[in-house]
């Protein structure tokens, strides 16, 4: 039972972001937003669908048993979870699951952003491993976060060229690390 409500959840929030996205997207392209990485956007979400199939058949057949580490690994996904919303929060209207930059437009210095460039993907590579290890889908993991560090890294190139052509990305570059915070940017 735990495991069915579990993976609700995970999947709910899934169609919500989905949804997000799809408002934002909307917004930013009315205000002249440009969409880049077209090509490879489709293999992330079949990555993405395919790590939440993945996920649920290792953990049915392996009888959907919680973790002996589940205390421990339960507090970190709700602090990445609690990651999560803070960096869509702090992105407002220009959060979003494809690469959409306005032209011109100030790069979001606030919230997680004060001390990383990409705090939404430091939640990506976490629940990569934290969703499987919570039900003992080692597979799972190991797999998914292997294909998920190939993804990040096509991704997050095209993505800091895009915003570095469009944007003042480019001043902020030097003093904010990619996804350990070491200090706040004043």
């Amino acid at each position: 039972m735990v495991f069915y409500l579990f993976f609700l959840f995970i999947v709910i929030e899934r169609i919500i972001e989905l949804m997000i996205a799809k408002r934002n997207e909307r917004i930013l392209k009315a205000m002249g937003a440009r969409e880049f990485g077209v090509r490879h956007y489709r293999w992330i979400v079949i990555m993405h669908i395919l790590f939440l199939f993945s996920f649920a058949f290792e953990s049915l057949a392996k009888g959907a048993a919680l973790s002996p580490w589940w205390p421990l690994l339960s507090g970190l996904f709700a602090a990445t979870q609690g990651l999560r919303v803070w960096t869509l929060w702090s992105l407002g209207r220009f959060w979003n699951t494809k690469i959409l930059v306005l032209p011109n437009a100030e790069v979001v210095a606030k919230g997680p952003y004060r001390w990383l460039r990409h705090p939404n993907y430091v939640v990506v590579v976490l629940e990569m491993w934290l969703i499987p290890l919570m039900f003992q889908a080692y597979g799972t993991a190991l797999v998914f976060s292997a294909i998920n560090a190939v993804m990040l890294a096509i991704r997050i190139d095209m993505e800091e060229k895009a915003l570095r052509s469009l944007t003042n990305y480019a001043d902020l570059l030097d003093e904010r690390p990619r996804f350990l915070p070491l200090r706040p940017v004043k």
